[in-house]
């Protein structure tokens, strides 16, 4: 069972803005005054290159997919909140909590994943009937999985739901483990809108910012089920979490693991920071600040990895 792979898919944007059906509950998104609609976007699209041309250099396989015409989906390149993909042929499709990000689900992607790119499917898990109760778990935004260990790590907010949780880990056997998650804006402190934002877990070593887990006895909890597996924990502070440096992701290149984030993650770590998660891969890093101030989303919402085995 490996954490990393090599294979992964982006889908690049055409409709890129700040998504008013997500900034309710989505905090890190903001406004860039100031700049066309069509300006916006090409900067989107180039940021995207930009990353997606980073990762290829190093060695990962990256399937590129167009947003799909009519390009009404503004979120359309964080694929990660609506697909999972698991080395048993598994699919899970994921119930988002707004209705315009619902539309990113895309058939033909699967199907040309299995038909064209080679991969094999045996079977597709479709949470989706949770969106008729109001109730929503956005893939691995809101979950972020050790695949080694089967735990599935979820901060509970309005897009992360703990009865989807526990239904998906019933249907793909892992364990949850579901906390609180905090940030303060807007005078006070309100929930983390997705768990990948505050923590990311490798092979080796988890990122984790646990002063965003205010009730200290969930947080011993978290804390003790990493270090129990034997995983270095990396502490973040919430001023890094601010600028997206949780938002990492270890892949498989040709010279061996490397961990993918922005620039701003990257400047945002210290030295010691820096030299501990080198020691678990090539730091790779791009720019995304036009993406991560409208979308509120940064590296890892951008990938989504591919599991699956080659047919």
């Amino acid at each position: 069972m490996n954490q990393s792979v090599s294979n992964i898919f982006m889908i690049r944007p055409h409709s890129f803005r700040k998504n008013e059906e997500t900034a309710e509950n989505n905090l890190y998104q903001k406004s860039l005054d100031g700049i066309l609609p069509e300006e916006l976007i090409l900067r989107a699209q180039r940021e995207f290159d930009g990353l997606s041309e980073a990762l290829g250099q190093s060695g990962v396989n990256v399937f590129v997919f167009e947003e799909q015409h009519p390009y009404e989906t503004p979120d359309a390149l964080f694929p990660n909140n609506w697909i999972s993909t698991h080395d048993d042929g598994l699919v899970g499709l994921y119930p988002m909590y707004a209705p315009n990000r619902r539309e990113e689900r895309r058939e033909d992607i699967l199907v040309q994943l299995e038909h064209e790119c080679g991969f094999h499917i045996e079977k597709i898990v479709d949470f989706t009937e949770f969106e008729s109760h109001d109730r929503f778990l956005e893939g691995t935004g809101s979950m972020v999985l050790d695949r080694v260990h089967r735990k599935a790590y979820a901060a509970v907010s309005p897009r992360t739901d703990e009865q989807a949780l526990l239904h998906f880990c019933q249907e793909m056997n892992f364990e949850p483990i579901a906390f609180s998650a905090m940030q303060t804006a807007k005078g006070g402190r309100h929930p983390i809108y997705h768990t990948n934002v505050m923590m990311s877990i490798g092979t080796a070593f988890c990122a984790i910012c646990l002063d965003c887990i205010d009730d200290i006895e969930e947080r011993e909890a978290v804390r003790e089920e990493i270090e129990g597996d034997g995983l270095e924990v990396i502490l973040l502070s919430e001023a890094q979490v601010e600028l997206f440096a949780g938002n990492m992701l270890e892949l498989q290149g040709k010279n061996g693991p490397l961990i993918a984030m922005s620039s701003s993650a990257f400047r945002a770590l210290d030295t010691s920071q820096r030299e501990r998660l080198s020691a678990h891969g090539e730091l790779i890093h791009s720019d995304l600040s036009t993406i991560e101030t409208c979308g509120g989303g940064s590296a890892r919402c951008m990938i989504a990895e591919i599991h699956l085995q080659e047919a």
